[in-house]
């Protein structure tokens, strides 16, 4: 592959940066339209309760109230991923099914009145016996949550590849563990707010979202309103984390209201709101079973993990599977058994994340080094061995087409002297490494796909129309690199339309790890197509053939003659002047097998590629109290190829906080269906103060369909940091973990069970 490239490679400034920094860039909750009006939503008190009437007359006669919704006002459209877990009518008429969920809603002149009118709803409950821990809810004669699932099992994926228990008997050593994890809350900055609008039948929206096109198809469908008069329009979003990426019960109740009133209305909820009753992350438990041969190749694995899935299905069978994925995708498994089981709970709904499945992962790979240990191995030589290679076949028939894994492995490790740290740690300090792969773009049907359309102006400026989004990691500039490397034009000359769904076509949003290796692709396929013309028509005026022509800083040049140039604005006049506008049209669909289905058929190809890292922590214990401290924290990630190295830089440091810091402060509190730590002075999110010196090492393996060779870019770090903080744990104790956060409790615990060790 070339590399001749004038700026896909270079580190440049993002092209939102100025208005972010500036204070300029606007969300949702700084929307002000004339005549809006303010939302606010009823919740239930109960964790489980019949509902046996609602009754909203009185809030409707407080002066200032102009409308007032339940679940009587919706046509009772249930929402899921998938056609067999549509379970969620965002508002309820039967029973509410956790402390929070949205039962009715109200919009008034000022938050002061709604307030006020949200006290004169009645609603009469019958209180229902309510589960909340997975193991009892799925034993018999539990409360049923929903009818529909029997023992309150939501999904149960299984997977069983080769002989496992065959292979377990074969294995020279074999260990079983088991490991837990809190869930976590995504913690973005910006809580979930909506702004809805609807005029002569259309209704117009404002969120932070995930996926535009996704959600204007779901409230289509809540609404009954034709897909063309539901319009998800293009914001900011103040960071999402997988926290953005369904469809949420205030789409709908600001929507109705909406309609309701015939005014604009803005539902934004509190910081406690957002954690209670909005998507968060699944507590897990993780029994993992391995069987090794004596020079550390992995025999067999056998696996069985509970998701707590909260009240509703929302991404059920999708969470309960990347976990396994992302694993299988890293290391070679000749025999595997996976049954992973989400479960209703009378808790808030669980979805996807960007670091999902921490229990498993990060047990995974410390079970590992536990046998190494007790093989006489060396980690990084049993993750070298086990490790796949491009080329090579997934457990699930996935094949490898670009792989450095190796080369994360090999470049951290030396980096960070690794294997003699390990073999012999200091007292209460230690090194652990974490290994794992993530898939870009999985199947989503006929969204798979993106496609682009792009303009050249006039003025030799250009416009690019994509359904891309960014929920902060750098998409639109990404796209906007691309576009300027394709086309020859400046950055700043580029001008880019997205997240708009009635002018944008389909795109996965920013989700399944897409944006780089799909959505760019298309922007890239669009831009080429749109670049044929412009070089066509100056190789005509320039007397040159068409393979000597170049395009760059705005002009059309020789290659051998560069003095032989002439502005592209030129080249555009003349074909507008000829009835030929220069415009390009681009799709690109990665290469996956749309057969492939979550629960009944999870086998064959996963994704168009696979990125892979390493992570390396470095961490100090307090013997007194068992406060980690984290001095150094190293990962070395396969982008395929950096288009922006400073942005991959700032995901990969971004995924260190975000997972690395996070496993030992993160964690949601429970007490029955009540959730203790709502806001972030008691959910305990790193600060700047907690952050580690940190090294980020991009490696280049090139894909071969990737944009420039491009894949996702930082995720596997995201993925991996709580496993290496786990090693690292287990490296200076001598223990392994058994739940995260690794809090200074747990921590002390361990120390406790590790003979000898003391303060």
């Amino acid at each position: 592959m070339k590399d001749d490239l004038n700026i896909v490679g270079k580190r440049v400034v993002r092209s939102d940066s100025l208005a972010k920094v500036t204070g300029e860039a606007r969300y949702t909750a700084d929307l002000t339209f004339p005549g809006m009006l303010v939302a606010k939503v009823l919740r239930s008190p109960y964790p489980h309760a019949k509902i046996v009437g609602i009754d909203v007359s009185k809030a409707l006669k407080v002066p200032g109230v102009k409308a007032a919704v339940s679940g009587f006002d919706s046509y009772g459209v249930k929402w899921g991923v998938f056609r067999y877990t549509q379970d969620h009518a965002m508002l309820h008429t039967d029973k509410v099914r956790y402390i929070g969920e949205d039962v009715a809603a109200v919009a008034a002149v000022d938050e002061e009145t709604a307030m006020e009118a949200l006290s004169r709803i009645k609603v009469d409950y019958e209180p229902l016996p309510a589960v909340f821990d997975p193991f009892e809810s799925m034993k018999d004669g539990a409360p049923q949550i929903h009818e529909q699932y029997k023992n309150n099992i939501n999904i149960h994926i299984n997977i069983d590849v080769g002989e496992v228990d065959r292979a377990m008997e074969k294995a020279y050593l074999v260990r079983e563990d088991t490991f837990k994890a809190a869930g976590e809350a995504y913690a973005m900055m910006e809580p979930y707010a909506v702004v809805a609008s609807f005029k002569n039948g259309y209704l117009d929206l404002y969120m932070p979202n995930a996926g535009p096109h996704v959600r204007a198809k779901a409230l289509s469908n809540m609404l009954k309103l034709p897909l063309n008069r539901v319009r998800i329009r293009h914001i900011n979003s103040g960071g999402a984390f997988g926290g953005r990426s369904e469809v949420a019960p205030g789409d709908l109740v600001a929507s109705l209201l909406a309609i309701k009133s015939g005014r604009p209305v803005k539902l934004v909820l509190s910081r406690e709101e957002n954690a209670t009753s909005s998507r968060q992350v699944h507590d897990i438990i993780a029994t993992i079973k391995t069987g090794m041969k004596k020079d550390g190749t992995i025999l067999a694995k056998d696996y069985k993990v509970i998701y707590d899935g909260g009240a509703y299905s929302s991404t059920g069978p999708i969470a309960t599977s990347i976990p396994f994925y992302v694993y299988e995708e890293c290391y070679r498994f000749p025999n595997v058994r996976y049954n992973g089981y989400r479960v209703f709970t009378n808790k808030g709904i669980r979805g996807m994340y960007g670091c999902h499945g921490r229990a498993f992962l990060a047990g995974n790979e410390a079970q590992m080094d536990v046998m190494a240990k007790e093989l006489g191995l060396d980690p990084v030589d049993v993750r070298l061995k086990n490790g796949l290679k491009s080329g090579e076949m997934t457990a699930t028939k996935s094949k490898i087409t670009s792989c450095g894994l190796k080369e994360t492995i090999m470049t951290a490790s030396e980096k960070t002297n690794f294997r003699k740290r390990w073999a012999k740690p200091s007292r209460l300090k230690g090194v652990g490494m974490g290994c794992v792969a993530i898939m870009c773009g999985f199947p989503m049907g006929f969204r798979s796909g993106s496609s682009c359309y792009v303009k050249i102006n006039d003025d030799g400026q250009v416009t690019l129309v994509t359904g891309l989004v960014d929920n902060g990691q750098g998409n639109e500039s990404m796209v906007i690199q691309v576009a300027s490397e394709v086309l020859g034009v400046p950055m700043a000359d580029i001008n880019l339309v997205n997240a708009d769904t009635e002018v944008t076509n389909l795109d996965p949003g920013a989700y399944s790890q897409a944006a780089a290796f799909v959505g760019a692709n298309a922007v890239r396929v669009a831009c080429e197509n749109a670049r044929e013309k412009i070089v066509a028509i100056a190789a005509e005026k320039l007397k040159v053939k068409v393979k000597d022509v170049g395009l760059k800083d705005g002009s059309a040049y020789s290659l051998k003659n560069p003095d032989k140039k002439m502005p592209i604005s030129w080249v555009v006049r003349e074909a507008f002047f000829r009835g030929e506008p220069i415009t390009g049209t681009g799709s690109f669909f990665p290469n996956i097998d749309f057969e492939r289905e979550w629960v009944t058929r999870p086998w064959g190809q996963m994704a168009g590629t696979f990125s892979f890292g390493t992570s390396i922590a470095e961490v100090n214990i307090d013997g007194e109290t068992g406060k980690i401290t984290m001095p150094r924290f190293t990962s070395a990630h396969d982008c395929g190829r950096a288009i922006n190295p400073m942005a991959v830089e700032g995901q990969m440091e971004g995924s260190i906080q975000q997972a690395g810091v996070a496993a030992i402060t993160e964690g949601n509190l429970w007490d029955g269906g009540y959730l203790l730590n709502p806001n972030l002075l008691e959910y305990k999110v790193p600060l700047a103060c907690d952050m580690p010196d940190m090294d980020t090492i991009i490696v280049s393996s090139r894909d071969p369909a990737g944009p420039f060779g491009a894949k996702e870019g930082g995720l596997t770090v995201r993925m991996n940091a709580y496993s290496a903080v786990a090693c690292a744990v287990a490296n200076a104790t001598g223990e392994l973990f058994s739940e995260l956060p690794l809090t200074p409790d747990r921590v002390m615990k361990m120390l406790e069970r590790k003979k000898g060790v003391k303060g």
